[in-house]
């Protein structure tokens, strides 16, 4: 009796503690914590803008509470209007991006003291819903959040079909490979430079007389060494420059013009070579080039003089050489900001780049060290290369007019110089094949059929 008396007392105690406690909820039934919209408006190509993308998406990761709606303003005529309401809302002026925008709160720009104050006020609205939010003030957040932008932390990865497994490198994924791919076609296309190759062809022929292999390793080395490095300065110094600034829409307009300019000169250059405005060498800075190789590896000197004499002849053509070649420096250069590449990117790929550019110049080289001669680049040589090289450059600037965004997508990139190649020998089928079977001959450097008149343009 006793011992069912205990345990009666012992359900009646379980029955109470279990009415007294608090009753378990489940996670779906429980109340959600209170979120925090984060309006962040943005321009595709904006350096300080995908930099927050950054410190962005790192607070997304520590607040999954918060929902970040960014929108991109420079080609969404839908977002700018957003936008506009926002500032008017707001009662500021939208002159510049980014602006990231947190209750009542505003930031124009980006700076490091921003991310303190953005985090304190999310966490002020975590622990306190905020009174204002502007999007549900303006009825623009559901609407926006189904159909909105993309996620802040960049481009998404590439679908199987993209994914092709090599050797020793594995899984590689195309699609993200396509600003390799843009490098490496530019870079060969710079490389084929009539300027610094017919140096190079006149300075390995000058070496060539003195009948020494080992000058000719020398000089050739020291020389592509050394306009490799000026080269790759020039080019860094380019893209600081667009840092510096800030990518906006007018530089990219800019670098657009600048594109057509070095277009229209080199294609000019294909029909009329070296005719009024003309980015080669100049005749008049022949006759002191000649002089000073000569003078470099001519004179007897020892092998730490013919380095020295050969880096100071190198830094020297260089300097002439930008005019020629400044066009694709500046379009890749400003590609690279457009696209948001990191500086690790951005070194990695610029040697890749100056890889590949070097191609052929190591080939001419190569062939002058095993056969003891030197090739020479004619002007029907440097005609093709400009036609060439300015086909590539327009179509570069109607893509940076357009939408630098396409060399970042590999099927895009491709197509782009796919057409310009096909366009660049369309035109030199016609003027070549076509054309002169009816008389037609457009430029100089034709050699007409003897005591036929044939029409000139």
């Amino acid at each position: 009796m006793r011992k069912s008396k205990l345990i009666g007392l012992a359900i009646l105690a379980a029955v109470t503690l279990a009415l007294l406690a608090p009753s378990p909820v489940l996670a779906e039934d429980s109340p959600p914590q209170p979120g925090v919209n984060v309006y962040f408006f943005w321009g595709d190509g904006c350096q300080y803008c995908a930099k927050e993308k950054i410190f962005l998406q790192y607070l997304a990761d520590k607040y999954p509470q918060i929902e970040i709606l960014d929108y991109e303003l420079y080609y969404s005529k839908a977002n700018q209007a957003i936008f506009q309401q926002f500032a008017d809302y707001l009662d500021f002026q939208p002159q510049a991006v980014p602006v990231t925008i947190i209750a009542d709160k505003k930031w124009i720009g980006f700076r490091d003291e921003y991310e303190a104050e953005m985090e304190t006020a999310i966490q002020a609205c975590l622990e306190q819903p905020c009174e204002v939010d502007v999007g549900l003030e303006l009825g623009l957040v559901e609407a926006q959040a189904a159909e909105s932008a993309a996620p802040a932390a960049g481009p998404a990865q590439g679908d199987a079909s993209s994914l092709i497994n090599l050797p020793i490198l594995g899984q590689v994924d195309l699609a993200a490979q396509s600003l390799a791919v843009s490098t490496a076609i530019i870079g060969f296309v710079d490389g084929f430079n009539p300027c610094s190759l017919w140096v190079l062809s006149v300075l390995l022929a000058i070496t060539l007389h003195s009948g020494s292999r080992t000058k000719i390793i020398v000089v050739g080395l020291t020389f592509l060494i050394v306009t490799t490095i000026v080269y790759s300065l020039f080019i860094a110094g380019v893209f600081t420059l667009f840092s510096y600034v800030g990518y906006l829409r007018w530089i990219q307009v800019l670098v657009a013009l600048i594109a057509f300019v070095f277009a229209a000169v080199n294609i000019k250059d294909y029909f009329w070579y070296k005719e009024g405005v003309s980015f080669t060498i100049s005749d008049k800075h022949k006759p002191k080039i000649y002089q000073n190789m000569r003078s470099a590896v001519v004179t007897p000197r020892s092998i730490l003089g013919l380095v020295a004499s050969t880096s100071a002849l190198a830094v020297g053509v260089s300097l002439i050489e930008f005019a020629c070649t400044a066009g694709f420096p500046v379009i890749w250069s400003n590609l690279m900001i457009a696209n948001n590449v990191s500086t690790l990117t951005f070194i990695l790929l610029l040697g890749l780049y100056m890889l590949i550019y070097l191609l052929d110049e190591l080939a001419i080289f190569g062939a002058a060290v095993v056969t003891m001669k030197a090739s020479k680049v004619e002007e029907k040589h440097g005609r093709v290369l400009k036609l060439i090289s300015g086909v590539v450059i327009l179509a570069l600037g109607m893509v940076m007019l357009v939408n630098p965004e396409w060399m970042n997508h590999l099927n895009t990139s491709l197509l782009v110089f796919a057409f310009a190649l096909a366009l660049t020998w369309a035109v030199y089928i016609v003027h070549q094949r076509i054309l002169p079977r009816f008389g037609v001959y457009i430029g100089s450097g034709f050699q007409r059929p003897k005591g036929k008149k044939k029409k000139r343009h």
